[in-house]
């Protein structure tokens, strides 16, 4: 299995919290929706842990910053095993869809919407993909970033369809 390509495809997975690349759709949000989005604008610190073949240290950093049109514009930096990876996107609620959104661009030429949901005082937002690495190979890409309170986590999966090898990594973020 390429462990940097999966890595950083799955680590692309991290971004889709606080991203900028693509453009959704107007937002128009109401003023709770806002009200929520806006409560974690800052600097945040994430690490955690990545498992595979081996296990590796993740390092990020993520700042969620006012965006246009009642939206929250974010951008983000992990490290581990040498590898820089970043990310930047948008956050926004869909009034026509009624539905939280995250899109996301990556340097690792991911790109890709996860769809949020309010739940309690925090969103959840998921991301199912299906993409092939660099040999052809089928991925599942799976990400849940939960933002609750003060807190963010990312867990992350990549698992290659073929044979079932995967990487799976917890990452927890504070201010």
């Amino acid at each position: 299995m390429n462990g940097f390509y999966q890595l950083t495809r799955a680590i692309a997975a991290i971004g889709l919290l606080a991203m900028g690349g693509a453009a959704a759709a107007p937002a128009y949000a109401g003023p709770a929706e806002l009200a929520l989005l806006q409560s974690y604008l800052g600097d945040w610190r994430g690490r955690g842990v990545l498992v595979g073949a081996n296990t590796e240290t993740v390092l990020c950093r993520l700042s969620l910053k006012p965006g246009n049109q009642d939206k929250v514009n974010y951008s983000g930096r992990c490290s581990l095993a040498g590898t820089q990876l970043s990310v930047a996107g948008t956050m926004a609620y869909i009034a026509a869809s009624k539905r939280y959104e995250a899109v996301m661009s990556s340097n690792a030429t991911f790109t890709g919407v996860a769809i949020g949901q309010k739940r309690g005082n925090g969103l959840i937002f998921n991301l199912r993909e299906r993409d092939q690495d660099e040999e052809g190979k089928e991925l599942a890409i799976t990400a849940q970033i939960n933002l609750a309170r003060d807190a963010i986590n990312v867990v992350f999966e990549v698992i290659y369809v073929e044979n079932g090898d995967s990487l799976r990594a917890d990452v927890p973020f504070s201010r």
